[in-house]
C-alpha cells in the first residue's frame, strides 16, 4: 500500500514558515500586498478566491479583490492592471482563470508587470524558467508546490525517469522544465500522445505527475512498481465527489507514494502562492529571504 502524501500538512508547514516571513517583512515596515482581479461570477472561481483571502490574512499578507463583471470589456482590465503595476503598496497581482470569452488571456497575462507576476505565466518569467537563468523570478505555482512536495517526501529526482501528463502553462509545460533542472529525464505526455504509448511510458516511469482534468486516465495497472504518483486533477462526479486523474484504488496498491484527491496537490497551490507574494515583496524592497520549502 503507497504511502499518502499529505498536502494539507506540507501546506500548513510552509503556510507556518511563510507567516514567520511575513513578521520579518513586517519589522521592515513592508507587508506584502496581493491583488487577485476576478472577472465574472464564475462559481468555482469564486470560491478559489475566498480561499486565497482567507489564506493570506492567516499568514499577514494584505490580500484584495477587485472584481469585474462578466460584461467588462479587456480594455478595462488592462487599465487597472496597468495602475497596480505602478502602485507600490502592490508587490503581487494575478487575474483569475476562467476569464469571460471576450479576454485574451495571454494579453492580460503579458500587462502583469513581471516583477509582480505571481503566478509565473509573463512570458519573461516563462523564457527564463525554461532557460534555465539564475537568480530569482515567479514560477507558476501548481509545479513549484509539486517540487515543494517531492523534496519534502526524499524524493530524489536527478537521473529519474518521470512522466508528465498534460502540457499547459499552468502545470505541465512548467513542471517539465522544473524536472529537467532538477537533472530527470522527463517526458512531456498531452492529448494526441496514443494510449498504448502513455501506458507504455508510465509502466516505465519512476515519477508520474498528472494533470490533465480526464477521471482515472492512469490506472494501477499502467504504473511501475513503486513508482510516486502526483494527482494534479480535480474532477467533480455526478455524486458530487471529487476524484482526480489517476484511479486512486488500484494506483495505491502498485504505487510507493501517492497524493490523495482532495488534499493532495490543492493545498500547495495556496500556500506556495503565498510564498511567491512574500518572495517578489522581498525583491521589491531589497530584502534578501531564505526560499520557505528549505525551512518545512
Amino acid at each position: 500500500m503507497a504511502k499518502i502524501i499529505d498536502g494539507k500538512a506540507i501546506a500548513k508547514k510552509l503556510r507556518a514558515v511563510v507567516k514567520a516571513q511575513t513578521e520579518q517583512l513586517k519589522q521592515k515596515g513592508v507587508i506584502p500586498g496581493l491583488v487577485v482581479i476576478l472577472i465574472g461570477n464564475d462559481p468555482a472561481s469564486e470560491i478559489y478566491v475566498r480561499n486565497k483571502e482567507r489564506a493570506a490574512e492567516k499568514v499577514g499578507v494584505n490580500a484584495r479583490t477587485i472584481k469585474y463583471p462578466a460584461s467588462a470589456t479587456e480594455a478595462e482590465v488592462l487599465a487597472k492592471i496597468e495602475a497596480l503595476n505602478q502602485d507600490e503598496q502592490v508587490d503581487a497581482i494575478l487575474v483569475q482563470s476562467p476569464m469571460p470569452a471576450q479576454f485574451n488571456s495571454e494579453v492580460i497575462q503579458a500587462a502583469i508587470s513581471p516583477a509582480k507576476d505571481v503566478d509565473g505565466f509573463h512570458p519573461l518569467n516563462i523564457g527564463k524558467l525554461f532557460a534555465n537563468r539564475s537568480g530569482y523570478y515567479p514560477v507558476a505555482n501548481t509545479p513549484r508546490g509539486i517540487m515543494t512536495m517531492l523534496k519534502h517526501e526524499g524524493v530524489a529526482l536527478a537521473g529519474k525517469n518521470i512522466l508528465v501528463v498534460g502540457r499547459s502553462i499552468l502545470v505541465g509545460r512548467p513542471m517539465f522544465a522544473l524536472l529537467e533542472r532538477a537533472n530527470a529525464t522527463v517526458t512531456l505526455a498531452h492529448r494526441y500522445t496514443p494510449i498504448d504509448t502513455l501506458k507504455l511510458l508510465a509502466q516505465q516511469a519512476d515519477v508520474v505527475i498528472v494533470a490533465t482534468g480526464v477521471v482515472n486516465l492512469i490506472q494501477g495497472s499502467d504504473l511501475k512498481a513503486g513508482a510516486v504518483v502526483i494527482d494534479v486533477g480535480i474532477n467533480r462526479l455526478a455524486d458530487g465527489k471529487l476524484v482526480g486523474d489517476v484511479d486512486f484504488s488500484s494506483a495505491s496498491q502498485v504505487a510507493s507514494a501517492i497524493t490523495p484527491v482532495p488534499g493532495g496537490v490543492g493545498p500547495m497551490t495556496i500556500a506556495t502562492l503565498l510564498q511567491t507574494t512574500v518572495e517578489l515583496a522581498g525583491q521589491h524592497h531589497d530584502i534578501e529571504m531564505e526560499q520557505a520549502w528549505q525551512n518545512i
